[in-house]
């Protein structure tokens, strides 16, 4: 631990920083929560034609699509934790 600190410092977070994290935080479970219910309804759709092609495509989409939104939320939040206030 005292190697990883000696590294890259640790700023300390303001209250202003934590609270725009946690609003990322916030917004980015939201996005992910409303695609889930988007492809999984997809995902029902394609099981009921028992289409099994587009229900791998659909689950690989899923995955894609929260990878995608997570790094773009862990990006935003390294942004505002840069931001000085």
């Amino acid at each position: 631990m005292e190697r990883l600190s000696k590294d890259a410092p640790v700023a300390p977070v303001t209250a202003e920083q934590k609270k725009a994290l946690a609003e990322l935080d916030s917004i980015y479970a939201a996005k992910i929560a409303e695609r889930e219910l988007l492809v999984k309804s997809q995902i029902q759709q394609a099981i009921a034609a028992q289409d099994l092609a587009a229900y791998e495509q659909l689950n690989k989409q899923l995955v894609s699509d929260r990878v995608t939104l997570n790094a773009e939320r862990e990006e935003k939040k390294e942004q505002a934790r840069q931001k000085k206030s």
